[in-house]
């Protein structure tokens, strides 16, 4: 389905060089001879790159249908990765290069979102706030920092965050996938 540049806004999917992409800023904008324009900050769903463009009226620009589904994260075999779709319990397959930034979150059994075009898995839609288990951490010691102090530690999908000095091996923590920081206590 064909739109005009004027119905352009963040969040919606639209078919850019014939790959869906998701608008992630959008500023129109209307010279005062020239037709509108919008400056757009795009993100591809395959691969995850973000760019800068600016769409004109007299540009083609078309909604992508992206359909979310509720999968589950199975298992990891070599560079690949299996989803189980919830509903049917069909598997789905993800190279290591699709999701390389969300596999410090990928930990069997974890519910996500699965992005689908023309019924083809593209990407992955992590939950904001995931709890993992810390697996390595130095013990923190008190009384040598002004402030409230931090340490690095190792959570059990070999991801590694920044946690306060009272979090020690064994704890379950809550840490944002969208920043990839600890937020408290599991």
């Amino acid at each position: 389905m064909s739109i005009s540049v004027s119905q352009l806004k963040p969040s919606l999917t639209i078919e850019y060089n014939g790959q869906p992409h998701i608008i992630l800023e959008s500023e129109h904008a209307k010279l005062a001879r020239g037709s509108s324009f919008v400056r757009a900050k795009i993100k591809n769903l395959i691969t995850s790159q973000v760019l800068s463009c600016t769409l004109r009226d007299s540009d083609k620009i078309n909604t992508a249908f992206v359909e979310r589904k509720k999968l589950m994260f199975s298992y990891k075999e070599g560079e690949r990765y299996h989803f189980l779709d919830v509903d049917n319990y069909q598997d789905f397959i993800l190279n290591q290069t699709a999701v390389e930034d969300k596999v410090g979150y990928l930990k069997e059994n974890l519910e996500l979102a699965g992005l689908f075009y023309k019924d083809k898995l593209i990407n992955l839609e992590l939950p904001t706030a995931i709890t993992l288990e810390v697996v390595k951490t130095n013990p923190g010691f008190k009384g040598n920092t002004v402030k409230s102090g931090t340490k690095p530690a190792k959570l059990e999908t070999g991801l590694a965050v920044e946690v306060p000095l009272f979090i020690k091996n064994g704890d379950k923590i809550k840490v944002d996938t969208r920043k990839g920081e600890y937020l408290e206590r599991a």
